[in-house]
């Protein structure tokens, strides 16, 4: 087996969760979906319509809250606060946790009310089943636990992952890998998220790394791997979806699957 040390070091190799490890987007479509599906049979309501709908209110109530600055610095979305429980004693969270009732009920509200129906009950009811259909779609990508079983052998491993604490970890717990990492950083605890190097190399100290040879993986351009450069590390993007970059990237360690990750790594050294 290859191994990627300096002398007897394992060099520090940093993940992102959502979209690198676990299913993010796909996993809220569907939960809107389903629970949009409740309302077909109450008033005619068409469910792929309700549940584009109520996405797009809840992403207006989302960023109209007083709350949103906080929110996009540690990058909470507004689908994981239709479902986030808000655990914690820090001012926002307490906030988002009073707020957040409301504003989920609103987003289903609104959201039957493009549909051509205002009904407060059903819209509560949907605020409630939303939760109950996404925590029932937690999903590992089938790559995600073969890569890290083999990598840390020879790295050593962190997850570096934006969003709530409680929500982050509950994904991570749910998605079975955690026991892979030496550390996990999550924005929520730390105070600012990705891709403000301070939280790269806040991982990296946690590590007790000097950052040689140190390399993140994710999924976003910006805040995975453009915010790992800034803050001295190499980056491996993982493009599940053969995205084309904005700009021309030359250079850009790039694959499709985790399954590459070892050779794309190689090709850092």
């Amino acid at each position: 087996m290859w191994l990627a040390t300096v002398g007897a070091v394992k060099r520090a190799l940093l993940f992102d969760l959502d979209e690198t490890l676990v299913v993010e987007e796909a996993a809220a479509v569907a939960a809107f979906e389903a629970t949009a599906s409740v309302a077909s049979g109450r008033h005619g309501v068409d469910a792929a319509r309700l549940a584009i709908s109520a996405r797009v209110r809840a992403r207006e109530l989302w960023r109209a809250a007083p709350t949103y600055a906080f929110c996009n610095s540690i990058q909470i979305s507004s689908w994981e606060g239709l479902w986030c429980r808000f655990e914690g004693d820090e001012p926002n969270v307490r906030a988002l946790r009073t707020w957040s009732p409301t504003y989920r009920r609103e987003a289903w509200r609104l959201g039957l009310v493009d549909e051509g129906t205002d009904d407060i009950p059903l819209a509560e009811e949907l605020a409630e089943r939303f939760p109950l259909e996404r925590r029932a779609r937690h999903e590992v990508f089938p790559d995600a636990e073969p890569a890290l079983a083999e990598l840390r052998e020879s790295h050593r491993l962190a997850l570096v992952t934006n969003g709530a604490s409680c929500l982050q970890r509950e994904k991570l717990a749910a998605s079975g890998l955690g026991d892979y990492f030496e550390v996990v950083v999550v924005s929520g605890e730390f105070g600012v998220g990705k891709p403000d190097r301070s939280i790269f190399r806040h991982a990296l100290s946690q590590l007790r790394s000097d950052g040689n040879g140190a390399v993140m993986v994710g999924d976003n351009l910006t805040r995975d791997i453009d915010g790992a450069i800034a803050a001295g590390l190499e980056g491996v993007w993982i493009n599940r979806l053969g995205q084309v970059p904005p700009e021309p990237r030359p250079g850009l360690a790039e694959i499709s699957t985790l399954s590459d990750l070892p050779t794309a790594l190689r090709r850092l050294r």
